[in-house]
């Protein structure tokens, strides 16, 4: 049992059921995304799975699956011409501000991203604008922008954006993206939690004040 897959005007996906001559529209995919040129799509038999199809829908779901040449969106991924910002709030303390160029080092040696740089919202160097330039340098045509802020408050929705805009018009034909913040991730149940018992470890003295506290003497009991 076959079908075909046929892409309609602009990026609309239609889907030709065997039961009937007419067409079942799905969801909509960007060209770019299908992983298939149009031409190809038309042409490729539709491989079918788990018997015989009840209802339009199964076949949309089975027109998508990787088997069936990928005739879905692709995973994204950062890729060699993306460049990273991991960007903070910035702070007049020095030390805060070189806490963030460890972490992006750290990052960077973990995830193997080529160009991932730090900026600061304010107060400190370098600035969105300076890392926006330094990716570009480096060759990026997307920066990718990624606020190192827990919630979504009004640095995320006004400031980071708009900043990240005026970086953005001296470098025509380099496109970006403002990532989520933090937020409610699970792992970060872990850090937290990872984080809480090395504190009661140091004023329990069985470990070292960790590289937040190092040289305060503010993680002790009141």
């Amino acid at each position: 049992m076959s079908s075909n897959c046929v892409l309609g005007s602009g990026s609309t996906m239609l889907i030709m059921s065997p039961a009937s001559p007419s067409l079942a529209r799905a969801k909509s995919y960007p060209v770019s995304e299908t992983g298939m040129s149009p031409r190809a799509a038309v042409s490729r038999p539709l491989r079918l799975c788990g018997g015989p199809f009840r209802s339009r829908y199964a076949l949309i779901s089975s027109s998508l699956r990787p088997e069936n040449g990928g005739f879905g969106p692709k995973p994204f991924r950062i890729g060699e011409k993306d460049g990273l910002i991991i960007v903070d709030h910035g702070s007049r303390r020095i030390e805060s501000n070189l806490m963030l160029n460890e972490f992006v080092a750290m990052f960077r040696d973990k995830t193997g991203y080529p160009v991932v740089e730090p900026a600061h919202m304010e107060l400190a160097d370098p600035s969105i604008k300076d890392a926006f330039g330094s990716c570009v340098q480096q060759g990026v045509t997307r920066v990718i922008v990624s606020p190192f802020f827990l919630f979504p408050g009004r640095h995320w929705h006004t400031d980071i954006p708009s900043l990240t805009a005026e970086a953005a018009k001296e470098h025509p034909g380099v496109s970006y993206i403002i990532t989520a913040p933090l937020g409610l991730h699970e792992l970060l149940v872990d850090v937290v939690n990872d984080r809480v018992k090395h504190c009661l470890s140091h004023v329990e003295g069985d470990a070292d004040e960790c590289e937040v506290c190092a040289g305060t003497g503010k993680c002790r009991i009141y």
